[in-house]
Formats: structure tokens, sequence, C-alpha cells
């Protein structure tokens, strides 16, 4: 179903939109009418909508290694917390928390949607 085909008006993105809205919280795959590995399409975690953008959690992050502390220690005794010195910049820390995945989120121009892919319910 081609979502985006003489479709120029901005009732059409809104009734997308609704329909893409259903499946917040839901995995799907979209397909843009972008080129190259865009083209093979988008799969993710619907987290939110407006009329204009879908946002998709393509991928996860990881869960921190220690949750209830601000610092846990090696089994030498050593601090692995990961320090900041400033907005977004990290020092300190082992080479592994440094390495952690923060996940990642794509978000998608409503107007740009070839085809839309989810589950029966």
């Amino acid at each position: 179903m081609a979502l985006s085909s003489g479709c120029n008006n901005g009732n059409c993105n809104i009734s997308i939109a609704r329909h893409l809205s259903e499946f917040i919280g839901k995995t799907v795959t979209i397909f843009t009418t972008s080129g190259g590995v865009s083209g093979c399409g988008f799969t993710g975690c619907i987290i939110s909508v407006n009329s204009c953008f879908v946002r998709l959690l393509t991928d996860l992050g990881s869960a921190p290694s220690c949750p209830i502390q601000e610092s846990c220690q090696d089994s030498d005794g050593k601090s692995r917390g990961l320090l900041f010195d400033g907005i977004g910049t990290g020092i300190g820390g082992s080479k592994k928390e440094n390495n952690r995945k923060f996940g990642s989120i794509c978000d998608i121009p409503i107007d740009r949607i070839a085809a839309f892919c989810h589950n029966t319910m």
C-alpha cells in the first residue's frame, strides 16, 4: 500500500499519522521513497508520531552495568564508573564501559513513506 502517492495535502499526512499512532509500542517496518540502504526499510518500535514524522527506536541501548550505585568496582577494587567533564563528554571508566551501546532512533518524514508493514492483530 503506497502511502504517499498522490498525497500532497496535510489531511493525508494526518490520516497516515493517526494510523501509525495505533502502532505505538509495536515493532513495524517502514519503507521510504529514498534510495540506497534507506530504501531497504527501517524496522523498529514506534515511539512517537506527529503529522510530519514517525520516530522509531531501531536499536535499544544496553542497560547500566551498575544501576544502583554511582560507580562500580572491579574485583581488584578499582572504580570503573563513567565520569563526565561537561555536557556530552565522557571521560574515565574502563574501555568496556566507554564502548556501551547508546541505542539509535530513526525519524522518518511521513511524506516519504512508501510502505508500512506490521503484524496482523
